[in-house]
């Protein structure tokens, strides 16, 4: 069985302007795999997703889910794959019911007990037209529509978009009760709240002005990416003083902070044999990496300090 389910080669996506909106993307999911996939407004989340269900044709590169390109794929292998859209819309004239009813015949494993039971928990009336639901029961209707047909593959573009934090808790519990029936599920989605992430991604990938700056499992990002405070005697630190790995870098009197990828404990041991120094090592969270490697809200990284600049002298 084919193991990388999703996968994008030197993915490439310009529009008129020449306006990049994903500049040279590889990327692989494989089988049975949560990714989350994080960036800021603007970063290519979207445009990545409509590339692979073949909704955009890729100005260079490839886009291939279960290993065919969507553009060109049959009905019934379009039918392993479910996806919703940031913007989904749905027809408003038709009630939850008809909805249900009219989509099944495109999806030969569609679960009508598996909607029906969406629908109670989520308090959504099957009887009710699509256009009077609130904005958030038309979210919940659209990620129904798409769990229903138990597909093999999932894409899911800002799912908790318009609901409330309870809705959201409930959507990421429906997303972990699919997974852990075995039916070996991929699931992609693109979100900025990155809690939700947290509770259920295995692997993510932080999208940046088109391009991939991170692609890697969860725990070993976390893992990698630390936080350092160097603490020297006297008023200021050593000219000569290095960080391995340093993102970012920040002193403040004989105090030097710094986020660092890599950390080489050896480096940090040699510093510690300083007489009077101490040095402290914290771990980060998601959202702390996320703003270090993508900047703080004004597109660009932070500046690179004096001592980042000596990040490749001879250790001490």
């Amino acid at each position: 069985m084919r193991q990388t389910v999703i996968e994008a080669a030197n993915l490439t996506k310009t529009f008129a302007g020449e306006v990049v909106a994903v500049s040279g993307l590889d990327l692989q999911v494989e089988r049975g795999t949560v990714y989350g996939l994080i960036g800021r407004n603007g970063a290519g989340k979207t445009t990545t997703l409509r590339l692979l269900m073949g909704l955009l044709t890729p100005s260079q590169g490839t886009a291939e889910i279960l290993g065919q390109d969507l553009r060109t794929a049959s009905l019934s292998e379009r039918s392993r794959v479910a996806y919703v859209s940031q913007s989904q819309q749905l027809p408003g004239w038709m009630t939850l019911n008809e909805l249900c009813r009219y989509a099944s015949h495109f999806y030969p494993k569609w679960d009508f007990s598996l909607a029906v039971d969406l629908a109670r928990r989520w308090d959504l009336n099957g009887d009710r037209s699509i256009a009077q639901l609130s904005g958030g029961e038309q979210r919940k209707a659209a990620i129904l529509v798409a769990l229903a047909p138990r597909p093999e593959v999932l894409l899911l573009d800002e799912p908790a978009a318009g609901l409330d934090p309870a809705a959201r808790r409930e959507l990421i519990n429906e997303l972990i009760d699919l997974l852990s029936q075995g039916h070996g599920c991929t699931v992609l989605f693109s979100t900025h709240i990155l809690s939700d992430l947290e509770r259920i991604a295995e692997w993510v990938g932080i999208l940046d002005r088109g391009r991939l700056l991170v692609n890697g499992r969860l725990d070993e990002l976390q893992s990698r990416m630390q936080r350092v405070q160097i603490i020297f005697p006297g008023d200021a630190p050593p000219l000569t003083v290095s960080i391995p790995g340093a993102v970012s870098c920040q002193v403040s009197g004989p105090v030097v902070t710094a986020v660092t990828q890599l950390v080489d404990a050896e480096h940090l041991e040699s510093i510690r044999r300083w007489p009077g120094v101490r040095v402290q090592v914290f771990p980060l969270g998601l959202e702390e990496i996320f703003i270090e490697m993508v900047g703080r809200g004004n597109g660009e990284k932070h500046p690179p300090s004096e001592i980042e600049l000596l990040s490749d002298l001879t250790p001490l």
